[in-house]
């Protein structure tokens, strides 16, 4: 299933955001606060993904998308690089099975052809095992990047001899064609930028930026910032008179 943009289609719009993406941020300078190596943060970021999926997944949540190493992560240093790779097998060797038992689908989006042929053979099969679960779909973004995304889905769309390209000829060939585009961003750390990620997919969505690092986020955390998505008048392109409007219709 492709779902319609938000720049096409008005999507629905509810208090608890059918999306949530996060960029994770914060796990070294955790780390460096508290005198431990960068690794020991990012082994912490482990325990906060698996908080944030569970208390998703009681507020009703479908999807969660985290982003979890970008195209251009593969400038660190090479150890730091080689860490975060094994903590990435591990993490989807130990998990998927809790994910599986407690109906979370997995994905992977990213050109994952750069890992290791063991990362990609746990990735197709957490992904195949868990592919007709219904209660959470988890993306995890794995050598992502959001020009990365578009580019690739225009040469799909090329390789299929399109004429003329629209949203809806390059919407099915997007890396998240299966998910509907999220309704809430949130990135932890402080940092206020995207940093190329889902550029396509962020149009229109509500972006919320916190200072707490990524292994300091929990549930209480996840509900400041759905407080302050509520609180969003999403107009998308709409007059705020129109959407009263509409919302007095959908009561009445």
């Amino acid at each position: 299933m492709t779902h319609s943009s938000s720049t096409q289609e008005v999507p629905a719009h509810g208090d608890v955001p059918r999306h949530v993406a996060i960029i994770m941020d914060g796990n070294g300078r955790w780390a460096k606060r508290q005198h431990l190596p960068r690794i020991a943060g990012h082994r912490r970021g482990v325990e906060a993904v698996r908080a944030t999926v569970r208390a998703c997944a009681e507020r009703g949540i479908g999807y969660l998308t985290l982003f979890a190493f970008s195209s251009e992560n593969w400038r660190r240093p090479q150890e730091e690089v080689a860490l975060l790779m094994q903590l990435f097998q591990m993490a989807l060797t130990n998990e998927v099975e809790k994910l599986h038992r407690n109906g979370v689908r997995l994905k992977v989006v990213g050109d994952t052809r750069r890992f290791d042929p063991s990362i990609r053979r746990a990735i197709e099969k957490g992904e195949q095992l868990t592919a007709g679960n219904k209660a959470l779909t988890l993306t995890i973004a794995a050598n992502y990047g959001g020009r990365w995304d578009i580019l690739q889905a225009v040469n799909k769309a090329i390789r299929e001899k399109k004429d003329f390209l629209d949203e809806k000829a390059l919407a099915p060939h997007l890396a998240m064609s299966y998910a509907p585009e999220p309704d809430l961003f949130i990135r932890t750390g402080g940092e206020q930028r995207i940093s190329n990620f889902l550029l396509w997919q962020l149009a229109y969505t509500e972006l919320y930026f916190t200072e707490r690092l990524w292994p300091d986020f929990d549930a209480a955390a996840l509900d400041q910032a759905i407080a302050s998505y509520r609180n969003r008048e999403r107009r998308f392109g709409r007059t705020s008179e129109q959407l009263e409007a509409a919302n007095r219709s959908e009561v009445a």
